[in-house]
């Protein structure tokens, strides 16, 4: 592989021919997520589906440049966080690993001639998984909640839930106080849980993470921000179809949705801290008398 940009180019369109009808998104079990940190930029294959891939945006020369000079001062084995930081990829048939997120660090080790580079392997859940997660469903309707806004927190935002330390070890991500308080008490009054990310965590990471905390979770559904990997149209409205009332909750009110008539109607919150969930359930509760 040349350095230059054309040399490139064309190797990244062998790439995407090569794996064109052939190759697919599988299953990786977790002793494979939990051990391969590394693998050979050979292993490594670009998502056609990524703006990268695409003829109309491309590839970021600039990027892809300041990546270089970053690897051949620093190498992929540097310590240096913005060189040693993992690329996000999935397993795939026929072999190989497809990224989701670095391409342009992909880019510049394949153009310096890097051995290999540091992965993170997720799985995100697919058609089918969605699938199986209405099909586990217990009732017709439910909550929603994006991980990352609502759900996920640091110490510096605010009161967190605590896990033993050898947990937090393997569990990087810490729970708002109250959350397992509320997730319980959603379980208790009938409504599933569905929560959303577009970050890329491996779905049966997320799954477990609140099994610890001993709550239930019918929904988990993440990079929702990868092209091709929203919900299909027609498994959105099977959702929909399937949930009469829906409500969002965010830090700062809960949007309730009724897909039958396409009404909805907004409750402010409050509190932002230790009586956030305290003050859902309350809500909650006059709802339910309402009704």
């Amino acid at each position: 592989m040349t350095e230059n940009n054309t040399g490139f180019q064309d190797y990244l369109k062998k790439e995407i021919e090569n794996s064109k009808g052939i190759g697919v998104p599988v299953r990786a079990g977790f002793p494979r997520r939990f051990l391969i940190r590394r693998t050979a930029c050979k292993n490594l294959h670009p998502n056609p589906e990524d703006e990268f891939c695409s003829p109309a945006v491309g590839p970021n020369t600039e990027i892809i440049s300041k990546y270089c000079q970053d690897f051949k001062r620093f190498g992929t084995h540097s310590s240096v966080e913005y060189v040693s930081e993992p690329l996000i990829v999935e397993k795939m048939r026929p072999g190989g690993y497809m990224i989701l997120n670095g391409h342009h660090r992909w880019a510049a080790a394949v153009k310096t001639r890097q051995r290999s580079l540091p992965i993170q392997i997720v799985d995100l859940p697919m058609e089918e998984d969605i699938r199986r997660m209405l099909q586990s469903s217990r009732s017709d309707r439910r909550v929603t909640l994006d991980l990352d806004e609502v759900v996920f927190r640091t110490e510096d935002d605010g009161p967190v839930e605590r896990l033993p330390f050898f947990l937090r070890l393997r569990y990087k991500q810490r729970l708002r106080l109250g959350i397992p308080a509320l997730f319980r008490y959603f379980n208790k009054h009938g409504y599933d849980i569905w929560v959303y990310s577009a970050n890329y965590y491996s779905f049966r990471h997320i799954r477990a993470l609140f099994m610890l905390y001993n709550t239930r979770v019918t929904g988990i559904v993440t990079g929702t921000g990868r092209k091709g990997r929203q919900i299909h149209e027609q498994l959105k409205e099977r959702v929909s179809e399937h949930y009469p009332t829906t409500l969002h909750i965010d830090a700062r009110g809960i949007l309730k949705v009724d897909s039958r008539n396409r009404a909805y109607q907004e409750y402010p919150l409050k509190e932002s801290g230790a009586q956030w969930s305290r003050e859902i359930m309350d809500l909650f509760d006059a709802l339910d008398r309402r009704e």
